[in-house]
């Protein structure tokens, strides 16, 4: 008998496949304590039912909480509870209105869909928002409207504050700590020069950049540049960046580094980890070459830098741009979601689908009916990851969770015995989420069917309609939500292919001219690329024929970030001595690469290209030549 039709495909291994990350174990005591601690006081003064709303509001701070920099966990839990407490009180306005109620979901479905699309917190916001308003509209709350919001903001503003505790002790360590870490990351990047490991170190690389200039930037912006500590690791953080630059033109010369380079690195990272401002020595070996003398520049630079105890504000520069003031940013947002296509398209999916969910449980009797728009809420978010594989592991982790569930329903008496299981079951949410969604969900089961059974005394009666209604709303999101909008199956791979490629050609036209500007370019470039891969890597979790085109086009994403490192390798040599490449060299490897992006933008399929790159065979462009005629040679058909 054939093995062949028994292999499972390959969409559905990179969905079921756990991630790989650490357990935050500060985020699992906090949740252990933070979800049971309202359940106990609950019970303690014989109000389990507040108890249990003030848990299920600190369950939504144990997810938004997962930031490293004590001012970056303000706005990560505190404003989603804000919009959490708005939702809550909508919906309970209409609880039991029938139509009414499902016209204010459904409105309700369409602004948070379209805050969503601002950013990271802004996501969160909107998903409270819905979440929230859809328990309200279909749960009844207990006592004065105001109390449920206020019992679920508690909850959630308890995790905030556990989180805050240590603030005063460690202000400003973990933003030290990330500068340190990326040092670590350059470090085993350097290490991994000539050798096949490099690719994965400069993705780590990049991926520690990209963190570290958000947590010091976002906090900078609120001291305007005026924090000593600040702008101290800003200015650290630029004098890696040189170092950073010089790792494609050492990896592209085809012989690792010494052994002294990286540990140089390691070294710094322990002088910025502890804040030490001594001189500092560094055993490097004596440069031989353009490119040996751009790493030895590079160290000896970023040694300088970390040594220096006070740096001027006024002559730090961060590499991608000053965030404007916080007004101006929410003026901006707001304008951008107000006007545009994407904003709109996205809270109009959203809200057809709450919209068809509320209307069907209206009409069909449906036990725990408020649980299809909450599915449809976790699934039908593509800022969170594919549409499609959120509803496959949505269903799966519903399944293992309701087995946990069962478990703990029909063994556990009801009481005080659901204090030490809390405790044993929400920890388990901060540590599974980070392995992925399906995992996360297998989680928080058995923890919103605990509380539901606080809530209404149903035990076991709750397992088949979690099941069904689970079922109900991956099944609307994956037709109305999915199916029915071209735009989720046609990734428009092309389109963000071809706007990097177009980019790519700006640096290299910018390349060896200003240097301030050709970083920043190229930090903006690795970011945007970074995004490119991450959204690439989603589509490969679809199905046919999303994943099978996205499969197509993967090599040319390497083959783009290849041609940046060039180019990077290039202006290094320059810098330090190679003859620059004449204008015309220039402009030819420029017009190759934007009659490459214009061909993506028209291309729904890799079709044949002409490559004609000639030059001089000991220019510094030659390597960058080379990248480019064979990113070129991927897009003909195989």
């Amino acid at each position: 008998m054939s093995r062949i039709g028994l292999t499972p495909p390959d969409w559905l291994v990179r969905n079921l496949q756990p991630q790989q990350a650490p357990v935050n174990r500060p985020a699992v005591a906090r949740a252990a304590i933070a979800m049971t601690l309202p359940l106990a006081i609950g019970l303690w003064i014989d109000r389990p039912l507040y108890g249990a709303l003030a848990s299920m509001g600190a369950l939504s701070g144990v997810i938004g909480d997962t930031a490293d920099a004590y001012r970056m966990r303000i706005l990560n839990i505190a404003i989603p509870q804000l919009f959490g407490a708005v939702g809550v009180t909508l919906g309970s306005l209409v609880y039991g209105q029938g139509w009414l109620a499902v016209c204010v979901v459904t409105g309700v479905a369409l602004v948070s869909g379209m805050i969503s699309t601002i950013g990271a917190v802004a996501s969160v916001s909107g998903l409270l928002l819905l979440l929230n308003s859809v328990v309200g509209a279909g749960l009844p709350m207990p006592g004065d409207w105001w109390l449920a919001p206020l019992l679920m903001t508690g909850g959630g503003l308890l995790v905030l504050l556990l989180a805050l505790l240590a603030w005063p002790l460690r202000s400003g360590v973990p933003e030290r700590t990330a500068v340190a870490d990326t040092y670590r990351t350059v470090a085993d990047l350097m290490a991994a020069c000539g050798r096949a490991e490099y690719d994965a170190a400069r993705h780590a690389v990049t991926r520690s950049l990209n963190q570290s200039y958000d947590l010091v930037l976002a906090r900078r912006a609120r001291h305007h540049g005026r924090s000593p500590e600040l702008t101290r690791l800003l200015s650290q953080l630029n004098a890696i960046t040189p170092v950073v630059e010089a790792a494609p033109a050492a990896h592209l010369s085809g012989r690792p580094l010494a052994p002294e380079i990286p540990e140089a690195v390691r070294h710094l990272a322990r002088a910025v980890e502890t804040g030490y401002t001594g001189p500092i020595g560094l055993n490097l070996p004596v440069p031989v070459s353009e490119t040996s003398r751009a790493v030895d520049h590079a160290l000896r630079h970023a040694a300088e830098v970390v040594a220096v105890p006070d740096v001027d504000p006024r002559g730090i520069d961060d590499r991608l741009g000053r965030p404007a003031a916080l007004e101006v940013r929410a003026a901006r947002a707001a304008r951008n979601v107000a006007l545009s296509a994407a904003s709109w398209r996205y809270g109009l999916r959203l809200a057809l689908c709450i919209g068809l969910a509320q209307a069907l449980v209206s009409l069909v009797p449906v036990p725990r009916s408020y649980w299809v728009a909450l599915t449809i809420t976790f699934v039908l978010k593509p800022d969170f990851g594919s549409v499609f594989s959120r509803a496959l592991l949505r269903a799966l982790g519903t399944v293992a969770g309701l087995v946990v569930a069962a478990a703990v329903l029909s063994q556990v008496p009801r009481g005080w015995w659901d204090v030490p299981v809390m405790l044993v079951l929400a920890p388990l949410i901060p540590a599974l989420t980070p392995r992925g969604y399906g995992y996360q969900t297998a989680a928080i089961t058995p923890v919103i069917l605990l509380l539901s059974d606080v809530l209404n005394h149903q035990g076991t009666a709750l397992l088949m309609p979690r099941l069904l209604d689970s079922l109900m709303g991956c099944a609307i999101a994956l037709v109305a939500g999915y199916l029915l909008w071209p735009e989720s199956w046609h990734t428009r791979v092309g389109d963000r292919l071809a706007d990097a490629v177009a980019d790519t050609a700006r640096y290299v036209d910018s390349a060896f001219g200003d240097s301030s500007e050709g970083a920043r370019m190229r930090r903006r470039l690795y970011r945007d690329l970074s995004v490119i891969r991450t959204e690439f890597q989603r589509a490969l979790t679809e199905p046919p024929p999303t994943g099978r085109r996205a499969a197509a086009w993967w090599p040319l994403v390497v083959a783009v970030e290849r041609i940046v490192d060039a180019t990077t390798a290039a202006r290094v040599r320059v810098r330090h001595g190679a003859q620059p490449p004449s204008p015309a060299e220039v402009v030819q490897v420029t017009l190759q690469l934007r009659e490459l992006a214009d061909g993506l933008r028209e291309a729904k399929t890799l079709y044949e290209v002409r490559t004609d790159l000639t030059g001089p065979a000991g220019s510094v462009l030659e390597p960058v030549r080379q990248e480019v005629a064979a990113a070129r040679a991927i897009t003909s058909p195989r």
